[in-house]
């Protein structure tokens, strides 16, 4: 595993993030044998939202962190604000309510990396980072960041805590995949991956901020179960949004770059993909929604791969000639 710092959190932090997304507290054991093997592979981050399982998710993480003692040995990124009814809830009152409710699903006292899981851009930045500076003063959050917003809000924010001696906001949550999502897979969903996202890339490299990429493999996109014939046919909601966001032909031109490469190097296609996040100039983790050990293992032995920028820049569909 490798790990890398966050200023204003003592721990390394895996660069593999394990989300829980699809766990809740209904049936713990199978849950708690998953995340120990997870942990015992040398992941001490995982992600978590309020929205999660109506808060299952938190439930679980908390009673598995607390039942072996790990407070001090994991790094938890919680998320809250998400919209609720199709009503925006980016407000310092629903900023607090969500993080306190979560506080106490999790059964701890802070949460190491706090995120606001999306933007209103209708709302101002400087009661946000106002909030946000209280709590962690008050020592219930590490570190603070966002999810879903773009990088010029997070440049306006940022601007305005210098402006006032506050502490910024510091990790990003947005999409990123050798995928481009090229229709937001849920409202208000923001992704940096694409030509569309060479901006934002350009200047989370520049500044070195923390990015926490959510969908890494493009919602499974990028394992190849999803071909030009069969995008109709899936009746799992995940897979309808993950046909939705990415079915389209220069992705699957991607895939198929990305399934040559994997071919050459004698790993597999996902492999390939997760590779290609985690290399480049981004001070980047990955969040990956694994629901097996084996799962997890495939992912970490892409850590070990490397491409070299001939390499990345025909999986983006920049050059024609094989690299190889």
């Amino acid at each position: 595993m490798d790990y890398q710092k966050i200023t204003g959190i003592d721990l390394p932090i895996s660069r593999l993030i394990q989300g829980t997304v699809y766990f809740s507290d209904d049936d713990p054991e199978p849950v708690f044998d998953l995340f120990d093997t997870i942990f015992d592979y040398g992941c001490n981050a995982f992600d978590t939202a309020r929205v999660y399982q109506s808060g299952g998710s938190e439930r679980i993480l908390g009673q598995w962190i607390r039942s072996r003692g790990y407070r001090d040995r994991v790094v938890i990124i919680g998320k809250g604000a998400h919209p609720r009814a199709g009503i925006q809830r980016v407000t310092t009152v629903s900023i607090t309510g969500d993080l306190y409710t979560t506080l106490e699903a999790l059964q701890t006292e802070y949460i190491d990396v706090y995120l606001l899981h999306r933007d209103d851009p209708a709302q101002p930045v400087e009661p946000i980072i106002d909030v946000l500076n209280k709590h962690y003063e008050e020592g219930r959050i590490s570190v603070f960041g966002v999810s879903n917003w773009t990088h010029q809000r997070i440049r306006e924010a940022n601007d305005y805590a210098a402006k006032h001696g506050l502490i910024p906001i510091r990790a990003s949550s947005p999409q990123f995949s050798l995928a481009e999502m090229v229709r937001p897979a849920w409202d208000g969903c923001i992704s940096i991956g694409g030509a569309s996202g060479v901006a934002a890339r350009q200047w989370y490299a520049e500044t070195g901020m923390a990015l926490m990429v959510w969908s890494s493999l493009a919602g499974g996109f990028m394992t190849g179960k999803f071909t030009p014939d069969n995008l109709d046919t899936f009746s799992d909601y995940y897979d309808g949004v993950t046909a939705q966001a990415y079915g389209f032909p220069e992705n699957f031109e991607r895939l198929e770059r990305a399934r040559l490469l994997a071919e050459h190097k004698q790993v597999s296609l996902s492999q390939i993909a997760l590779a290609y996040v985690l290399t480049g100039d981004l001070n980047l983790f990955a969040l990956t929604g694994c629901k097996t050990g084996d799962e997890f293992k495939n992912n970490l032995e892409a850590l070990d791969i490397e491409l070299s920028a001939q390499e990345r820049d025909w999986l983006e569909l920049k050059s024609e000639p094989v690299p190889f």
